[in-house]
């Protein structure tokens, strides 16, 4: 039976080949609000699917032995590099796209369901140490005061740091998600319109110094709803630069800026559950990530 929730799924049978099955699935994902990056993700190794089966493959014919071919295929016949990151995340995918199919009634078997996933040890993200955060605010303040100043770089980098925001999150930062006059402490508020994700939603504390970066900011770009009407490349080129300014050798990134501050927070606080809070992670998500932020800190 169809669920009225996901109409995509309307004409998809088990006789339904490929292609259009993960067409459907892919405004399944976009209905749920998953991020463009994960739906990006996903569409791509599923497209890889489409090229190791014949096209009038329908989905009801495809067995876990299919399956365990692909997976060999890409191992081993493709003749493209598949490291054991990528191969473990095009299983989940594979898995998730089936389970989809068999939990709407499409299919009355699983194919994907015995396929056995494949654990990886994914290496240490790369950080910065104290010195480096002190050379990157430092160039970053350097456009601050410049001849025509601007204080974009430096009000990105500092919320960065101090917040441990995703790329996304930083995105869909609005103006009227930040509190400068709360009663307490001004902070920001991290929302998601989904509300699967509503435990992600966090007020995470700012300080005056980003607050008086925050409030030039405003002055020279006067933005209307985002608080960084940008697009995610442009943000990244801006980090980018800062880093190219500072000297630093290694990439700066939204992603290092977020594992520097969850470092920062791991060292100087006892409570890891705010930690894990701040970040807007589960209880399960903190098991890996919490076990890295330890092997970071042991290694300085």
């Amino acid at each position: 039976m169809n669920n009225p929730s996901t109409p995509n799924l309307v004409h998809i049978t088990n006789q339904t080949t490929l292609l259009p099955a993960i067409q459907a699935w892919e405004i399944f994902l976009q209905d749920q609000d998953k991020s463009i990056y994960t739906v990006k993700a996903f569409i791509s190794d599923l497209q890889l699917l489409t090229s190791f089966f014949a096209p009038d493959k329908s989905i009801g014919t495809i067995s876990t032995n299919d399956i365990n071919n692909f997976l060999k295929w890409l191992e081993n016949g493709r003749g493209v590099p598949c490291s054991p990151k990528s191969l473990a995340r095009r299983i989940t995918s594979i898995k998730a796209f089936f389970r989809w199919l068999k939990q709407h009634g499409r299919l009355s078997i699983d194919p994907a369901e015995k396929v056995v996933q494949k654990s990886v040890i994914s290496p240490l993200p790369e950080i910065l140490n104290d010195d480096e955060i002190q050379k990157v605010l430092d160039a970053a303040q350097k456009y601050m005061v410049a001849t025509k100043p601007d204080a974009r770089p430096f009000t990105l980098l500092q919320l960065l740091l101090e917040t441990g925001l995703k790329k996304g999150e930083c995105l869909s930062l609005s103006l009227n998600h930040i509190d400068l006059e709360s009663t307490t402490e001004p902070f920001i508020f991290v929302r998601y319109n989904n509300p699967n994700y509503r435990y992600k939603e966090r007020k995470i504390p700012i300080s005056a110094i980003w607050i008086e970066s925050y409030r030039s900011y405003l002055d020279q770009y006067q933005p209307k709803d985002q608080v960084f009407p940008w697009s995610p490349r442009r943000l990244e080129y801006i980090l980018e630069d800062i880093g190219k300014e500072a000297g630093l050798k290694k990439h700066l990134s939204f992603d290092m800026c977020r594992w520097t501050c969850a470092l920062s927070d791991f060292k100087n606080s006892e409570d890891h559950d705010l930690i894990r809070q701040k970040l807007g992670i589960s209880k399960i998500q903190w098991r890996e990530i919490g076990a890295k932020l330890n092997r970071l800190s042991l290694q300085e």
